[in-house]
């Protein structure tokens, strides 16, 4: 069973400082992480962060696991992609990084196993150029989930998909990670979501970390309104199901 944990961890694009002394004890195998904050609060670069795709201060630790780097995957905000190749191509093309060429028909069951999962295997022969931007979501998940990574980092992954298709995908996830034990951080900006799916929640504001724990004690009225400069509350549904409720924005000018 893997954990990861984070020590001090900041990073920086020049001299300009954009990421620091983030810690977190380890996180649960088969649980999701929300990370949730302003835009430009710094998520993204902490993703790339663990991820090992830029350098800074402090450790991220993986333990238990025998992958190194390969057992993280990060799944960015940005699906652009080679159109020249199709789906199939792509989500192949992942598979084999880091593995040699030659192709063995488990893998191809793999495959065709994620494409039918997320009900995208009428997309397997299309050009990644003629796809919507929710359907290259949903192909880039699947280039994540082909590689079987023991830590899987989500970059606002349902920014493009329907209502439909966000609860689907939150769950198919969700279910994955208990199955399969893995670690999943998933960056959200829907914090109704954050507290259905997600077990922790990680506050990043200002490339700093304001606050983590349980969801249900980090999501709060007082969080809110530090944070994100909204009066709102937390409301229970009639299935007992909790969800944020804005009342208003602070702070802000009225025009007559």
């Amino acid at each position: 069973m893997v954990s990861l944990s984070l020590q001090n961890v900041g990073a920086a694009y020049g001299r300009k400082i954009v990421l620091s002394a983030v810690t977190l004890p380890d996180l649960e195998t088969g649980s999701l992480t929300a990370v949730i904050g302003p835009n430009a609060a710094g998520k993204s670069t902490l993703f790339r962060r663990i991820a090992g795709l830029i350098k800074g201060e402090g450790n991220v630790v993986l333990k238990g696991s025998g992958r190194g780097d390969k057992a993280i995957c990060y799944m960015p905000q940005d699906t652009s992609a080679n159109a020249v190749l199709s789906v199939y191509e792509s989500i192949l093309l992942a598979c084999k990084q880091g593995h040699g060429w030659s192709v063995d028909d488990s893998e191809l069951r793999e495959i065709d196993n994620i494409l039918h999962a997320l009900r995208i295997h009428d997309l397997a022969f299309r050009n990644l150029g003629d796809l919507s931007g929710g359907q290259r979501q949903l192909v880039s998940l699947a280039q994540a989930l082909v590689r079987k990574p023991e830590v899987l980092l989500m970059d606002e992954p349902t920014s493009a998909l329907d209502l439909h298709r966000q609860v689907e995908v939150l769950s198919f996830v969700s279910s994955l990670a208990k199955r399969n034990g893995m670690i999943v951080i998933i960056a959200l900006h829907d914090l109704s979501q954050a507290l259905r799916y997600c077990e922790n929640t990680i506050v990043i504001r200002n490339g700093h970390m304001v606050k983590s724990g349980k969801t249900e004690k980090v999501i709060t009225a007082e969080m809110l309104r530090d944070v994100y400069a909204i009066d709102a509350r937390i409301e229970t549904c009639s299935r007992g199901l909790p969800f944020v409720t804005v009342d208003n924005a602070r702070h802000m000018q009225s025009f007559s």
